[in-house]
């Protein structure tokens, strides 16, 4: 368990997290269950920032944008770099293998700088209206966690856009460690935040990657490493902006 807990940190953040044994993209998908934990992790880093921020007499938007700015150092932006992707590819046309070239391109264009803005003031919006620190921790790790459950389930149920790329190489991990991600992202969420706070902004979170992870899966022909972190990243704004409706 530790190990995969390693894996999945070595792949999704920048964290000095390391396996004890060499691996490579195959280990990735029997390690899916622990991506929660990790976004847990992503979550908890930010949480503290904006408690030091506040401590340090910080009013709360700056202190927001230092904890969404601590979170992406930890992931390395790795997700808010694979919205971009797609949302350029999106704009690329209707010709599926344009758009998946369009997405390999690291240079980000006009539409995956509007959707990162997007994305990232909606987070902004989200989080600066939980004021108290403890609340704002809680909400940052259970957001994260749950976002990144819906990741494994996308690599579940679509196949690869590509023949190579992260999610081709990676390939579909198995049921149960998919729903052990659930299950753990889900014991956070019910322990972290009240109930029925925390069952509405799973529900929202959950519908909308579902949304999103169908429109692109149909889009592309399946789920590049690119999408499955614009997934992220919708499922994520949307736990926050349903938390903010139940406060």
């Amino acid at each position: 368990m530790l190990e995969d807990f390693r894996i999945a940190c070595m792949f999704l953040t920048r964290l000095p997290l390391r396996p004890t044994r060499p691996v490579g993209l195959r280990d990735l998908a029997a390690a899916v269950y622990m991506f929660p934990i990790v976004g847990a992790l992503v979550g908890a880093v930010g949480g503290l920032v904006y408690l030091l921020a506040i401590h340090l007499d910080l009013p709360t938007l700056p202190a927001t944008v230092l904890a969404v700015a601590a979170m992406v150092a930890v992931t390395g932006g790795l997700h808010e770099d694979g919205l971009a992707d797609t949302a350029d590819a999106l704009g690329a046309g209707e010709d599926r293998e344009k758009a998946l070239a369009v997405m390999r391109d690291s240079r980000i264009g006009s539409f995956g700088a509007l959707a990162l803005v997007l994305v990232v003031v909606a987070r902004l919006s989200a989080l600066a209206n939980f004021w108290d620190p403890g609340f704002f921790l809680r909400v940052a790790v259970t957001a994260a966690a749950a976002s990144r459950a819906a990741m494994p389930v996308v690599m579940w149920l679509q196949p690869s856009a590509r023949t190579s790329g992260l999610a081709a190489s990676a390939g579909r991990p198995e049921p149960p460690r998919v729903w052990a991600g659930i299950a753990l992202a889900l014991a956070l969420g019910f322990l972290l935040l009240p109930p029925a706070a925390f069952f509405e902004a799973a529900a929202a979170s959950a519908l909308a990657a579902a949304a999103t992870a169908t429109w692109l899966g149909r889009r592309f022909g399946g789920c590049t490493g690119d999408t499955l972190g614009a997934v992220q990243q919708v499922a994520e704004v949307a736990f926050l902006l349903a938390v903010v409706t139940e406060i």
